[in-house]
C-alpha cells in the first residue's frame, strides 16, 4: 500500500527556477508557497509511510509473539510427552530391578548349596560303593561259611560213620 508522492513536473521546476546573471540558480518568491505545499505533502507522505511501517512492524511483532506462544505450548506438550515416554519405556522398572536383585541373591545362595549337594552326592556315592563292597564281601564270607559248614558236616558225618563202623566191628 504505497501512497503516491506528487513529484514536481519538469515544466514547473523550470518556471520556479530563474537563472541569475552570476550563473547560479535561485528560486523566486512563488516558489515558497509551492515549496511549502510540497514540504507539507512530502512530510505528510513521510508520516503516512512511517505509520504504515510502524503498523506492519506491530503486526509482525504480534505474529512473532503468537508464534512464540505456540512454540512455548508445544515445548511444554513435548516435555510431557517425553516424560510419558520415559515412564512408558519401563513402567515396572522398580519391580524388575527388585526381582533381578532377588535372582542375584538366590544365585549367590545356590552356588554353595550346589557345591554342597555335589559334595554330599559324592559322599553318598562313596558310602554306597563302600556299602556295596562290604555287602559283596559279606555275601562271599557267608558263602564260604556255608561251604565250610557243609564240608565240616560232611567230615563229621564221615567220622561218625567211621566211628560207628569201628564200634560195630569191635562187637
Amino acid at each position: 500500500m504505497e501512497t503516491a508522492q506528487p513529484q514536481p513536473q519538469p515544466k514547473q521546476l523550470n518556471q520556479l527556477m530563474v537563472q541569475q546573471p552570476s550563473g547560479s540558480l535561485s528560486f523566486s518568491s512563488q516558489m515558497s508557497k509551492e515549496d511549502e505545499e510540497m514540504s507539507r505533502s512530502a512530510l505528510s507522505n513521510f508520516r503516512a509511510k512511517e505509520e504504515e511501517i510502524e503498523k506492519k512492524k506491530m503486526e509482525v511483532r504480534e505474529r512473532v509473539q503468537a508464534q512464540m506462544g505456540r512454540v512455548e505450548e508445544e515445548t511444554k506438550r513435548l516435555a510431557l510427552i517425553r516424560e510419558e515416554l520415559e515412564t512408558l519405556a519401563d513402567p515396572m522398572r522398580k519391580e524388575v530391578s527388585l526381582v533381578r536383585k532377588k535372582i542375584d541373591s538366590v544365585n549367590k545362595e545356590l552356588k554353595p548349596l550346589g557345591q554342597s549337594v555335589q559334595k554330599k552326592e559324592k559322599e553318598y556315592k562313596d558310602a554306597l560303593d563302600a556299602f556295596n563292597d562290604k555287602n559283596k564281601e559279606k555275601v562271599q564270607l557267608v558263602t564260604k561259611l556255608m561251604e565250610l559248614v557243609t564240608e565240616s558236616e560232611t567230615l563229621r558225618l564221615k567220622k561218625l560213620d567211621e566211628l560207628s563202623k569201628s564200634i560195630d566191628t569191635a562187637r
